[in-house]
Formats: C-alpha cells, structure tokens, sequence
C-alpha cells in the first residue's frame, strides 16, 4: 500500500470526524491549494480510503441503491424501532395522517397498536395489515400498481387517489438526505409518489437513521426547504444539523 503523507492523515482524521469534508474546507485547514487538495482525494480515492463526490469527499459511498425490503428489516433495526417511537410524539388523536412505505413505516405502524382514533392512508401494504390490529384507526389503503420490492403501491392510479384527500402530517423514509440534491428514494415511481403524498399534507416528517444523511438516491423527491422534521438517531453530526436546521428543518434526535 502507498505510504500516506502527513497531509492524508490529516484528511483522513478530519473524514473520521465529520463523515464528509469539502475541499474548500480542507484548503483553509491545511493551507494548500485547492489543486492540491483534489489530488490528495484522488489519491484516497484510489486507495479506498474515501468516496469523492461534488466538492468534497465522503467515508461511504454516496448514492444510495435500492434494497429489497426483507433485506432492510435487518439494517439499523434499533436505530428504526427508536425512530418510530419518536414519531409518536407528532401524532396526536383524530389525525389524519400519510404513512408511505419502508421498515420505519412498519415500526411505527406497530407502535399504533393501542393508539386512540386516527385515519392513516398509506401506499404500504404491510402497513395497512399492521393497523388492522387496531380498531379505532380508519385505514385508507392506496390502490394501483405493486412494486413487489417494497411490498407498497405506486403509479398513477394511486397518485389519483391521493389527490382526493388532504392530511395533517405525512411520515415519509428516505434512501437519501443530500444538503444539495434533497431528499431522494432509489426508485423514481415511488419518488413521484411521494412528490404527491407532499402536496397533499400540511407537514413532512422524514424518519431517516443517519446512514442516509450525505447519500442521494436515483429519484430526487423534493429540496429540504420542503421538508418540516427530521427525526433522525444520534449518529447525525453537529454540522450536519445545522446545515439542516439553517434551511428550516426540525431536526429530532
């Protein structure tokens, strides 16, 4: 393995600390052009030692690829039961809520178990089956096509439906949460379905574990702007929260 500068140790303890560092950044810190800090990631890079992206570098790898949801139910399962528990916190009786798709999705559905009346439409089949446990929630399960992946509905004839209703907060996963491109999903049928379960909410609430801050997705979903809350586990640093909370978004740990 080529020997690391004193240089690249500095880098590398910096991406150690942050999760993602920019050049503009790392030029003022080391004092070197940003010529030099290009090459330096570069090299980094081709070691394996860091993922380079628009400005900067990153420890993982930053587009987030489609998993099938059995797959997902193992991932970060306790940073996700925490998650939805926290979500519990904004419904509160007789709210007509969105629950879109995801193994989050599932938690919180379960969490519902003894809640009191609420009326949920959701695209997630699992979901729906979750609820029915419950007798004091009203369900509206979206109809149209099945993405087998993901157990959940999407496409035009969902979007239809959706558009009959207006709900007070829509719960929505995420493959990605990039400060630039947004909050995006690795399927783009489910990415314009979300685009719409947006529209027809008065507040959005992602529930996303940290891995995905930093990572985009093939389908861009909506800008940050867009985006209420944030309930997220404590892997999310101090930078990144700010930079979330500086656009508008409630970040909940």
């Amino acid at each position: 393995m080529e020997k690391l500068i004193p240089r690249h140790d500095e880098i590398l303890k910096e991406l150690d600390k942050k999760g993602h560092v920019l050049v503009q950044d790392l030029c003022e810190k080391l004092n070197v052009s940003s010529v030099t800090i290009r090459k330096d990631l570069n090299s980094l890079e081709s070691l394996g030692l860091l993922f380079r992206n628009h400005g900067g570098a990153s420890k993982q790898v930053r587009y987030a690829y489609e998993k099938n949801v059995v797959e997902k139910e193992s991932i970060n399962v306790e940073a996700k039961q925490a998650i939805a528990k926290a979500a519990l916190s904004l419904i509160n009786e007789n709210d007509c809520i969105i629950l879109a798709s995801g193994t989050t999705m599932h938690y919180l559905a379960r969490m519902l178990m003894n809640f009191g009346s609420l009326t949920v439409l959701t695209s997630s089949l699992r979901v729906a089956i979750e609820l029915c446990n419950n007798p004091n929630i009203s369900i509206i399960q979206l109809g149209g096509e099945v993405r087998k992946s993901s157990t959940s509905i999407v496409g035009s004839i969902s979007e239809e439906i959706l558009k009959q209703f207006s709900c007070n907060k829509l719960f929505l996963g995420v493959d990605g949460i990039d400060p630039e491109f947004g909050i995006s999903t690795s399927n783009a049928a489910e990415a314009h379905l979300n685009q719409v379960m947006m529209e027809c909410a008065d507040q959005t609430i992602i529930l996303a574990d940290s891995s995905k801050l930093n990572k985009k997705g093939f389908g861009k979903i909506a800008s940050l702007d867009q985006v209420d809350y944030l309930i997220t586990d404590d892997g999310i640093s101090v930078e990144e929260q700010a930079k979330l909370e500086e656009v508008g978004v409630n970040v909940l740990r």
